[in-house]
């Protein structure tokens, strides 16, 4: 027999490796490898990405200080969108077209006499009404339109595609066959028809409701979302899911059995979150273009309900005259869109498996 045959195993490992290379752990690294690492989800992660991404924190912070304003604001201030401006229970004609911060003849000879007069921060329109609180409420109607809008269309795209996507063949075919005849629909001209034919039905029903002061032109508007808006993330969400199902973590989870709304679920709709959150980012802006398009061409809010699109309209008229009215407007419009695109993009980044190191 070997000399090495007859030394013990931990010899034998001895002759094989230096020992003297090796050195005992210290405390601090022995408290490093028992500490473990917080346990975190896919939410949890995306967010702590998120909250680094300075950009994205900011339209954050400005969507939610715009939420909050357009919440709060009607409650404590003293005009209101539709009423015309009143000065000690009369109506003041002479408050007409006022620029930001200047005050009516009456409103002046009333601060004279020692009342408290609160200024018209945007001035007023051509009807003599607050127009700061006009812009505050179609800031609230677009958002509205563009969120519900936005959200109608995720859930119906998302269903949609992830079912046409996962399953495939005859299924896919049959369903996508669907989206390209809904696609080929005009919008414009379902919202006209949809306005009519609800104006008929829902006109009396709606009289003395919220929705009433909406119009049957905003509840086609999202009943035309509804219907046809939602096939462009149904498309995208059936192309991700195409070139994601048949890689080896989803085969893995069919294998072991896992149901396929599991599986759509837990592993193919996190590796699509990405283009999911960007394509939704850009809905909202989109939805909001389409109401002041519609605004525009008289199809949109109810009078003397305003929004973003028919301040913007109404003020074009006086242009050259009273410029600011276009301006305020406008500049929440650029607010809120590029808002919403910047926070998109960083969704993407912080959402993206991709990315992650």
């Amino acid at each position: 027999m070997n000399n090495a045959d007859r030394l013990p195993k931990k010899n034998l490992l001895s002759l094989q490796i230096d020992l003297s290379k090796f050195e005992k752990a210290t405390d601090e690294e022995k408290a490093q490898h028992e500490t473990m690492r917080e346990s975190t989800t896919f939410f949890k992660d995306g967010m702590r990405k998120l909250r680094k991404n300075p950009l994205a924190m900011m339209s954050l912070i400005i969507l939610a200080v715009l939420v909050i304003s357009i919440i709060v604001v009607p409650f404590f201030y003293p005009y209101s969108y539709e009423q015309m401006i009143t000065v000690n229970g009369k109506r003041d004609k002479t408050a007409k077209n006022l620029a930001p911060f200047t005050y009516s003849k009456m409103e002046q000879k009333a601060i004279d006499e020692g009342q408290k007069i609160f200024p018209h921060i945007f001035g007023t329109d051509e009807l003599c009404r607050d127009y700061f609180i006009r812009v505050v409420y179609g800031a609230r109607v677009s958002l509205a339109v563009g969120l519900f809008a936005s959200l109608i269309v995720l859930v119906i795209g998302l269903v949609y595609g992830s079912v046409a996507g996962y399953f495939g063949g005859t299924v896919d075919m049959v369903m996508m066959r669907i989206v390209d005849i809904i696609y080929s629909l005009p919008d414009t001209l379902m919202v006209v028809l949809l306005s009519v034919v609800l104006n008929q039905i829902l006109g009396a029903k709606l009289q003395g409701t919220v929705l009433a002061k909406l119009g049957t032109n905003m509840i086609s508007l999202f009943v035309v979302f509804g219907v046809l808006y939602w096939v462009g993330m149904a498309r995208l969400v059936r192309g991700q899911i195409l070139s994601i199902r048949n890689n080896e973590y989803v085969l893995a989870a069919r294998a072991l059995g896992a149901k396929p709304g599991r599986i759509i679920k837990k592993h193919i709709l996190p590796n699509c979150m990405s283009v999911i959150f960007i394509s939704v980012a850009l809905q909202i802006p989109s939805a909001i273009f389409t109401e002041s398009f519609l605004s525009f061409i008289g199809l949109g809010v109810q009078a003397p309900m305003p929004s973003l699109g028919s301040l913007a309209n109404a003020a074009r008229g006086g242009m050259q005259s009273y410029p600011y009215k276009m301006v305020f407007p406008a500049i929440i419009i650029c607010l809120i869109v590029l808002s919403f695109n910047l926070l998109g993009d960083g969704l993407r980044d912080a959402f993206d498996p991709k990315l992650r190191r």
